[in-house]
């Protein structure tokens, strides 16, 4: 299990990068699943579960970001390698840092449209 963590990002972008990562890994959210903002000045981080595993489906492009939004993932070596694979497909990613363990890592990349 992978947790990824989307902060300076807008609800859609948001969305687009969650739709990219659950159309090719079982997540813990439904389906259709809008974010929604909660009130105040705080900054939102958004975050979801996903199982990533050796069938993935790949996907087309994905609706041009507005923003950079940056992801933090943290699961498994394996796992999270993973994420940063289907990624890397959909997205222009930069990666801004990592820390690993024995049995985790964590992965902080910005994100950007792809030209295509």
């Amino acid at each position: 299990m992978v947790s990824v963590s989307l902060t300076g990002a807008s609800k859609e972008d948001v969305a687009t990068v969650f739709e990219v990562l659950r159309t090719a890994f079982p997540t813990d959210r439904p389906a259709g699943t809008v974010p929604q903002e909660q009130p105040g000045d705080h900054p939102a981080v958004w975050t979801a579960q996903f199982e990533p595993t050796q069938d993935r489906i790949p996907t087309g492009p994905p609706p041009p970001l507005e923003g950079s939004p940056t992801a933090t993932l943290q699961g498994g070596h394996v796992a999270v390698d993973q994420l940063c694979e289907a990624l890397s497909a959909a997205f222009a990613v930069h990666k801004q840092g990592t820390a690993s363990g024995d049995q985790e890592q964590e992965v902080d990349l910005q994100l950007r449209t792809k030209q295509w």
